[in-house]
């Protein structure tokens, strides 16, 4: 868990693999009931969101804190846009959820 502005946040790695793996059609069959089976159980990682998800967390993880003053919240102007664009965007994706 990391504190930002008061609040106590975590990263969801089930959610981050869930994000990342590649959905691929071309690694299931149908049995005999209908049922997919999976082929290949080899993981298949999509290097463009694995790649943008590390940056976003690198931005986060290495933002001055010195700076911010936790007791404004939400008022201060103290972080940065790629930090805050970097949180947001893991916030959105449910990457990082507060605890």
């Amino acid at each position: 868990m990391f504190k930002i502005l008061n609040e106590y946040y975590y990263l969801d790695l089930d959610e981050l693999e869930k994000y990342v793996q590649v959905d691929s059609d071309e690694n299931q069959e149908e049995n005999e009931e209908g049922e997919l089976i999976v082929k290949d159980k080899e993981a298949q990682v999509h290097l463009v969101k694995y790649d943008t998800c590390k940056m976003l967390m690198e931005v986060i993880f290495f933002e001055k804190d010195d700076d911010v003053d936790e007791k404004l919240g939400n008022k201060t102007n103290e972080l940065s846009i790629p930090f805050k664009l970097a949180f947001n965007t893991l916030l959105n994706k449910k990457i990082i959820n507060k605890l």
